[in-house]
């Protein structure tokens, strides 16, 4: 059965290859808007929910279609990708010296009959206090723009990362033991002989 990966993330991609998997990918087209009032983990599954709804309606063949969404919650405020350099600044210095949680929504469907499986994955971080100047030299590097919270712990941006408790994935994008899982009971074997 064809794969197809509703996201154009390259971390995604990478943790997908990591996998095992052949698969291609087709970004969803649809704009990552948060719906208001729900909690964080059932936003974060919405709009995985939303991605592969997306890039099912494109498909013609029989397909498995992975999407994710990862979002940073601190607090009750929910901090998704920063629209520019000063909100990545304000994201960074909110989430220094604190701790905070890591929710990616998963959602896997098959088409054309639509079967579809959800699940999310929480994990908290502690980030290391930062000075203002340090926050400023991380955004330099450009490295915070396309990341929920500013922030990539598989990059520069793991040397902020005191511990973490849970999937390590989960925070780089993609919970893959989750995601391993919902597989299964579409019948993909990764690793049967």
């Amino acid at each position: 059965m064809k794969i197809i990966l509703a996201s154009a993330s390259p971390r995604r991609r990478d943790l997908l290859q990591q996998m095992g998997l052949k698969f291609e990918v087709i970004p969803s087209e649809r704009e990552e808007e948060v719906p208001d009032g729900i909690p964080p983990h059932r936003m974060a599954v919405e709009l995985a929910l939303k991605k592969v709804e997306s890039v099912a309606q494109m498909v013609q063949e029989h397909a498995l279609i992975i999407g994710a969404d990862t979002i940073v919650v601190k607090g009750n405020k929910v901090l998704g990708k920063p629209k520019d350099k000063d909100e990545a600044f304000r994201m960074l210095m909110d989430l220094q010296g604190q701790v905070h949680e890591v929710i990616t929504g998963l959602a896997v469907m098959e088409v054309p009959d639509c079967k579809c499986v959800t699940a999310y994955e929480k994990t908290v971080v502690e980030m290391a206090s930062l000075t203002p100047q340090e926050i400023e030299g991380y955004i330099r590097t450009g490295e915070p723009m396309d990341k929920a919270g500013a922030y990539g712990i598989q990059g520069l941006g793991g040397m902020f990362i005191k511990r973490i408790e849970g999937c390590y994935y989960n925070v780089v994008g993609l919970p893959i033991h989750s995601l391993w899982m919902i597989l299964k009971q579409f019948g993909v074997e990764m690793l049967a002989v």
